[in-house]
């Protein structure tokens, strides 16, 4: 089992629940690790490209206000696993300034699995 990941994944997204969080996008930082069976890949058609990843992280911050970090990452694992090869995806969502001053980051890791 192969493990992809990106790290560090900066993405503007309407998202909170708070009065003053809505209508304006805030800073994540997103994580993603996934679990592929890519022993033997010499092309990128044979592998998980990482690009998806963000691509499908900003497409959701595109579709609109989300309420909470964990629903951003269960959208992301879940358009992670759209993959068939994709066997487990690990999503750590960080929003910088929910503890601001006082906290570098709060959020949420989830992870799914398939079947």
């Amino acid at each position: 089992m192969t493990k992809i990941f990106v790290t560090g994944l900066k993405v503007a997204a309407e998202i909170g629940v708070y009065t003053h969080e809505k209508g304006k996008a805030q800073p994540l930082v997103v994580d993603v690790e996934l679990d592929v069976p890519t022993a033997g890949a010499t092309r990128l058609a044979d592998t998980v490209n990482y690009e998806s990843i963000g691509e499908s992280a900003r497409a959701i911050a595109a579709a609109g206000h989300i309420q909470l970090v964990e629903d951003f990452a269960e959208r992301l694992a879940r358009a992670c696993l759209a993959d068939p090869r994709v066997m487990r995806a690990r999503v750590r969502v960080e929003k910088p300034q929910a503890l601001a001053p006082h906290a570098a980051a709060a959020g949420v890791e989830i992870t799914v699995v398939r079947g």
